[in-house]
């Protein structure tokens, strides 16, 4: 489809949902929490406002908190924040809801019968941290240390793992590596010698041509991508977008590919052939920056429109205007690199092509490309060395995926089953779901029914909670400190995330938890501060700067620096060769491809659809189907299914479903939404949605759950990321 309309981009309006927040009878949901005044012990009344930044995701923007007569009322953007820049995404103005969440841990709990059945005692901190203390020493006696593990989301876990190093863990990992943007980071790694960073250096406000592949802009909601986004085509950028459905970004395009599902490697290569063979990359680029060009060039020789039109359905018309139009513009022409990689076992390669790919355009390090990141510098604070480990890391058994960069979370699952290389005994779940954030829900149980201890803290009784031993209730972000953030960014900044509330029962902030367990077991002194102040100033000072000024402001800013080649920074590349590495001896060495290869995926059986899935601008994961404010924005899921497909299976819009996966596994009810918006060979579900964790009242059972259909997955060979959307469904009547 060629030149789409662009209408207005529909900007993210915080008044409305500050409007929605305050209409919203906050108050008969539940008792807040108050604001008090430290010296009198009384309510303060009026309005005060409380610098901070956002926990709903991961981008952590500058937010700023309003308490009203002690309540809290609403949260805004900080219009210092160079991430947010005075505005929040839906989820981040809804945020006022996750502490007003009813269904909120409020105690610690420990287990009282068999693991999942949700049966719990309600015990004092006290207790918890004694009946944890006990277990940890048991099996540090039994197994040593680092038979406990840690996963870990966000900024939140710097203290629990720091307690947990303290005790001499050794295995730490994040879903986000191994089931999200590890492959990612790992393509570019191998092709610039460079990572893509959190949040992405891509410099999309200044792009002239700007190409979406499978990255899903105005639903995911990546607060400062979304603005830039929406300024790119303000300012006539061209927009090329490929996806098996009809996304917001796509009706924004000036080129959609409804692109079959798992051929995106054919259509990059494709279009490299075109950009190569006509001549259209940047050849003075290319020549100072590039290695092994010439073989990379002969390697894609092959890879013609034609050849890619069969396995992309794709016209090879189409594919070279698009190649065409991203040459036009370089090199402020941006391959944007998603976040969201895992897709089908060869993700690494795909995503190295799209390295390879910018890299023609000369986009690296470009004005409308990527930019170099600045930061500040803050001196960690002076710990105590960790005990020297006994035993070596387990989540990647003698380098099995040899250019894996981080932990890998399967890998550290299958060795909890297996017992090998060593046995597994304790997990500590940090803010992570992994029931939903693994792929096989079978394996995960299988791996916790071989453990001596599984602690889970979160704010919500999530259904890895369920599972835990004992589960600790944490302040949600508005209502506690939370180590700094010194973002590497466009501009390097500090930020502070503050208590704007207390909490409302006895919820307790992490690093409080990590410093009463630390002491528990014994290591009080990795906690020489007495307080978290306390180690906040002493870093900030440490740095020039004062707790106070950051409590005030929220953002402290540094000076602004070179982001880009043109402005005096100097091109450096750590690979191996020096340069951007078009031909990758060491891929070759290892025994991969040098340059990525077209690998076809398998087809779907007969009545199957391949199931995709992703995120909606109101949600962050599954983390926030309870906040009410939010669920009043999407209380569930629907299920896209292509409009002649559902006439032809007799189902219409708004009647519920059931799906069934290729291993007899049966969703939970779900909506039809029939739509010419995408292709007939799949179907397409929002991520976080059926919660069976029966403590989840507000959101038990609304919707279905993609992760549950997830029962197979493809490894990537490279780095040992989970390939999830190779899972296949039919479409039943809902009994």
């Amino acid at each position: 489809m060629n030149s789409i309309s662009r209408r207005k981009f529909l900007k993210i309006s915080t008044s409305t949902i500050a409007v929605a927040a305050a209409s919203t009878s906050l108050s008969s949901i539940v008792k807040g929490a108050k604001k008090i005044e430290s010296n009198s012990g009384k309510t303060k009344n009026g309005i005060q406002t409380i610098p901070t930044f956002c926990d709903i995701c991961f981008w952590k923007c500058g937010a700023i908190a309003y308490v009203k007569d002690g309540k809290l009322w609403k949260v805004e953007g900080n219009p210092e924040d160079p991430l947010s820049k005075g505005r929040l995404c839906p989820r981040g103005t809804g945020g006022v809801g996750a502490h007003y969440d009813p269904d909120r841990l409020k105690a610690p709990l420990i287990r009282r019968s068999s693991r999942g059945k949700e049966e719990w005692v309600e015990v004092t901190w006290s207790e918890a941290f004694d009946y944890i203390a006990e277990k940890m020493n048991k099996i540090k006696q039994q197994y040593g240390p680092e038979s406990v593990a840690m996963f870990s989301h966000g900024l939140g876990g710097n203290f629990l793992k720091h307690t947990l190093k303290a005790y001499g863990i050794v295995n730490i990992a994040a879903p986000s590596f191994a089931q999200c943007r590890g492959p990612r980071d790992v393509g570019f790694e191998l092709t610039y010698g460079e990572g893509i960073g959190s949040p992405e250096r891509t410099d999309i406000k200044n792009a002239q041509c700007l190409v979406l592949i499978g990255s899903h802009l105005g639903e995911n909601m990546h607060n400062t991508q979304v603005q830039e986004f929406a300024d790119a085509v303000q300012n006539g950028a061209s927009i090329i977008v490929v996806d098996p459905r009809f996304s917001v970004a796509a009706s924004k395009a000036k080129y959609y590919l409804p692109i079959k599902p798992g051929t995106d490697l054919a259509l990059l290569l494709a279009w490299i052939n075109v950009i190569v063979s006509e001549n259209l990359y940047d050849k003075n680029y290319v020549e100072l920056h590039g290695f092994g060009f010439e073989q990379f060039a002969a390697e894609i020789s092959q890879y013609t429109p034609e050849w890619a039109y069969p396995e992309t359905g794709i016209d090879p018309e189409l594919i070279r205007a698009t190649a065409r139009e991203m040459a036009r513009y370089r090199p402020a022409s941006l391959v944007h690199p998603g976040r969201h990689a895992t897709w089908y076992g060869d993700d690494a390669q795909r995503s190295r092509a799209i390295a390879l790919l910018n890299a023609l355009l000369g986009s690296w390090g470009r004005k409308g490309g990527f930019y170099y990141p600045a930061s500040m510098d803050v001196p960690a604070y002076p710990y105590p060395p960790y005990p020297t480990p006994t035993k070596e890391k387990l989540d990647n058994p003698n380098k099995k995926y040899p250019f894996a960069s981080e932990a890998i979370t399967t890998g550290i699952r299958e060795a909890t089953i297996t017992g090998n290389p060593y046995p597994v005994k304790g997990w500590f779940v940090y803010a992570t779901n992994l029931i939903n954030a693994l792929p096989n829900e079978e394996e995960t149980i299988k791996a916790i029914k071989n453990l001596d201890l599984l602690v889970v803290i979160d704010v919500i009784p999530s259904e890895i909670a369920g599972w835990a031993d004992v589960v600790l209730p944490e302040s949600v972000y508005l209502e506690r400190y939370d180590d700094l953030n010194v973002e590497l960014f466009r501009e390097p900044f500090i930020a502070l995330r503050q208590p704007a509330i207390e909490s409302p029962n006895d919820q307790k902030p992490n690093w409080w938890m990590a410093k009463k367990l630390a002491e528990k077991l014994g290591l009080g002194n990795y906690y020489p501060w007495k307080n978290i102040e306390e180690y906040l100033d002493y870093r900030l000072t440490n740095a020039g700067f004062s707790l106070k000024e950051l409590k005030e402001k929220g953002i402290i800013k540094g000076e602004k620096q070179s982001i880009y080649f043109d402005e005096g920074i100097k091109p450096e590349f750590p690979t191996p060769s020096g340069k951007i590495e078009f031909y990758s001896l060491q891929l070759q060495q290892a025994g991969f491809d040098p340059v990525p290869k077209y690998n076809r995926p398998a087809e779907p059986p007969p009545g199957y659809f391949r199931l995709l899935f992703g995120r909606a601008p109101v949600h962050s994961f599954s983390r926030t189907q309870s906040n009410r404010i939010l669920a009043d924005m999407m209380e569930e899921n629907e299920l896209w299914v292509n409009a002649v497909i559902a006439e032809r299976l007799g189902f219409k819009s708004g009647q519920y479903v059931k799906l069934k996966n290729t291993e007899g596994i049966v969703s939970n009810k779900i909506k039809i939404k029939a739509t010419e918006r995408i292709r007939p060979d799949c179907v397409y579900m929002v991520h976080g949605f059926g919660h069976n964790s029966k403590m989840l009242k507000g959101t038990y059972l609304k919707g279905a759950s993609d992760a549950q259909l997830i029962t197979k997955y493809a490894t990537d060979p490279l780095m040992g990321g989970t390939g999830m959307n190779i899972n296949f469904v039919t479409i039943e009547a809902e009994a």
